[in-house]
């Protein structure tokens, strides 16, 4: 039997990876002795960091650059080289990846461009030069991308000019994007903040490598402090989630922006990096389930990177604020309440403490305004944060001030940052004056303890906020319900009438009107007789997708005759159908129409959406997407906060609504859809949701069984 080649012999990805981000040898397809050129800049890098290892030259022009001989193509590499840069036009990719395969070579950077972000041609041609890196186990960054930056090892593989940095803190960041401009940003941002990073990374069109699997390899050994990730795409979401609760037990905090919450920004991606953007909340709530920090804007990113770079396990409790402006207090309260962040309330000893250090015949209030007392003595910050932290109500304190002159501000930095360095629970500043210029010594000493500053007290409380959430999404992955037990799996895919449907929730403990399913009229009488008119009659049958429209919906009869009318009229209209026979349920009482559904998504896995019924749905876009192990405690928050929930409480002389019970069937329906049932779907349209204490009633379900999409029983 022959050997198979090497390029049939995989190897473990993982090892390939680490080879290629910490590399021992280099090769460069493309060089150039012009810093110049792409390939050129690559050698110049290699240099400017002092690579140590070898740096093989493949050139099919050039004999040398410089003392360095070059080899004509990658065929004549030395077997077993840990990086290969590919600066090579698209039509050699293909050919030079093969080469690096027989060779052995741990991991390839594609710089070309024109593969799956320009068609399918290029689609094509992609998935050939993957397919070829993963039957080697050989590691791919790209196509599509600018390479990377390890400051860790010093190894610069990216046609960006790039400066070597010393690493001296124990904790750093790691920069992620798909996008290598996004990279050079948000990199830039970091090290402008005094913030150390330990790898630069773009990863263009992510044909091998992805996010995720960057984040894996550089949990160990990196010293990392969070992960600033710019993605357009999670190709491969279980492996994703499986790296995010890795980052979680790390306590290494992934910040995540990702576009697509629009049809445009999805087109955009696609367009970008070829990216397949599938759906946005599904994605969002599957990874903030499992603690990722999703933020919506760049600004977000960079200020709750800096905050959890600093406090990456956040206290629970809520924000303080200490300011010495009337005018930044008034609008700190605005704002909060815009961004839905709720202030601390001081608990009596705090009140007490704060009011014995302020000056006498001020307010004490969260903001906290000290007047001018701070143009004086900065103590008074150093005093008034220690005592909003001792409070336990209290997980953070902000420090929102105007600058004063450079005397002032270092004694806003001399109070502050011992206070900072002392204390668990974040402490940040933020000095007002958008981009005045700041004393050279408070911000030596701002950087040099690493605590937060800001230049906008609105870009601060934004990053609190973040942070509050994830405090609360860290505080979930401890609190979880149970998939539900003692369930019956499906047996047959698909579609299920509605009374299987009810049948199921009536199971599952979830209220269904009283009623029965009759295949005579007779039976229908006795049924209504039991359970008591008015009465509603439904048509049941597969195909009877929309009941209504066929005539196969009948309500509010009120007695034996009208019901026998009903049957008649319903039963010639639908003569033609194949009916499992009508069903008999009594007339609901009125209530607020609610939407409640479950999905078993073949990526991102079960989740529970729940929403305002009837055209309010559409109308307010009320609707909020749930983990489908969420609490009911939980549940019922979020609920709360959807759009429209005024109609929630009194409302125009009607009682409140059972939201409590909205939540207990969510949560129910998360259970079951966890619990191997083979349910891929299930939509209740309405749930009619009574008043307070009387609980919420499914009027219509239906089911959708098949192989159940999310693996085993979680």
């Amino acid at each position: 039997m022959s050997q198979p080649s090497p390029i049939q012999a995989a190897a473990p990805t993982r090892s390939g990876l680490s080879r290629l981000l910490r590399p021992r040898s280099i090769a460069i397809a493309g060089a150039s002795p012009d810093p110049a050129t792409m390939g050129g800049a690559v050698l110049a890098n290699c240099d400017r960091f002092g690579f140590p290892g070898p740096i093989h030259l493949i050139s099919p022009t050039r004999d040398a650059i410089g003392e360095r001989l070059c080899i004509k193509s990658a065929d004549d590499l030395p077997e077993g080289v840990d990086a290969v840069v590919l600066n090579v036009p698209r039509a050699a990719i293909l050919p030079s990846v093969e080469a690096c395969a027989r060779r052995k070579v741990g991991g390839v950077v594609v710089f070309a461009a024109g593969f799956a972000e320009a068609g399918e041609e290029g689609r094509r041609e992609q998935e050939q030069v993957a397919a070829i890196c993963r039957a080697a186990g050989m590691a791919l960054l790209g196509p599509n991308c600018l390479g990377f930056i390890n400051y860790v090892d010093g190894v610069a593989l990216t046609f960006e000019p790039a400066q070597p940095r010393a690493l001296t803190a124990a904790r750093r960041v790691a920069v992620i994007a798909q996008s290598g401009a996004t990279a050079a940003g948000i990199r830039a941002a970091m090290l402008g903040r005094g913030i150390e990073v330990a790898f630069s990374l773009a990863t263009g069109n992510e044909a091998v490598t992805g996010a995720g699997d960057l984040i894996d390899t550089l949990l160990d050994g990196a010293g990392l402090s969070a992960v600033a990730l710019y993605s357009e795409q999670i190709a491969d979401p279980r492996a994703f989630l499986a790296v995010a609760r890795k980052a979680r037990a790390a306590g290494v905090p992934i910040v995540m922006l990702h576009p697509g919450r629009s049809a445009r920004g999805q087109a955009a991606a696609a367009s970008h990096t070829g990216s397949m953007v599938g759906d946005y909340a599904l994605m969002k709530s599957a990874v903030e389930n499992e603690g990722v920090v999703a933020v919506d804007t760049m600004d977000e990113m960079l200020d709750a990177v800096a905050l959890l770079h600093r406090y990456p396990a956040p206290a629970q409790g809520k924000l303080g604020i200490v300011t010495n402006s009337g005018a930044i207090r008034g609008m700190g309260c605005d704002f909060a309440e815009d961004i839905g962040l709720d202030l601390a309330e001081f608990s009596a000893d705090t009140t007490a403490a704060l009011q014995a250090l302020i000056p006498a015949g001020m307010e004490v209030d969260n903001p906290l305004d000290v007047g001018t007392s701070g143009f004086m003595s900065g103590e008074i910050y150093a005093t008034t944060t220690k005592a909003m932290v001792a409070d336990p109500a209290i997980g953070a304190v902000l420090l929102s001030l105007t600058s004063g002159a450079p005397p002032q501000q270092r004694a806003k930095s001399d109070a502050v940052v011992p206070v900072a360095l002392a204390e668990a629970k974040p402490v940040a500043m933020a000095i007002t004056g958008d981009e005045g210029p700041l004393d050279p010594e408070f911000l030596k000493a701002m950087r040099e303890s690493a605590t937060p500053l800001f230049r906008s007290t609105e870009r601060a409380m934004r990053a609190f906020a973040i942070c509050e959430r994830y405090a609360d999404a860290l505080a979930a992955t401890h609190d979880r319900t149970p998939a539900a037990t003692g369930l019956t799996p499906f047996a047959e895919p698909g579609v299920k009438p509605e009374y299987v449907g009810k049948r199921f929730l009536r199971e599952l403990g979830l209220r269904v009107p009283k009623g029965d399913l009759a295949v005579t009229l007779d039976d229908a009488r006795a049924i209504a007789a039991r359970i008591g008119y008015p009465v509603v009659l439904k048509a049941q049958a597969v195909q009877l997708s929309h009941k209504s429209d066929a005539g196969g919906v009948a309500l509010n009869l009120a007695d034996e005759a009208a019901l026998a009318v009903a049957w008649e009229g319903m039963t010639s209209r639908l003569a033609g159908e194949q009916l499992d026979g009508i069903l008999v349920e009594q007339m609901s009482q009125p209530g607020l129409e609610m939407i409640l559904g479950a999905r078993d998504h073949p990526e991102w896995g079960p989740s529970v959406l729940v929403g305002l019924g009837g055209v309010l749905t559409e109308a307010l876009d009320a609707t909020v997407l749930l983990p489908a192990d969420i609490t009911r405690e939980r549940a019922e928050a979020r609920i709360r906060k959807l759009r429209g929930s005024k109609l929630f409480g009194e409302f125009r002389g009607r009682a409140p609504r059972d939201i409590a019970a909205v939540a207990d069937a969510a949560v129910r329906l998360g259970a079951a859809m966890r619990a191997g049932l083979g349910i891929l779907e299930i939509d209740i349209n309405p749930l009619m949701v009574l008043a307070e204490g009387e609980g919420a009633i499914a009027l219509d379900a239906l089911l959708v069984t098949g192989a159940a999409l999310s693996g085993e029983t979680k």
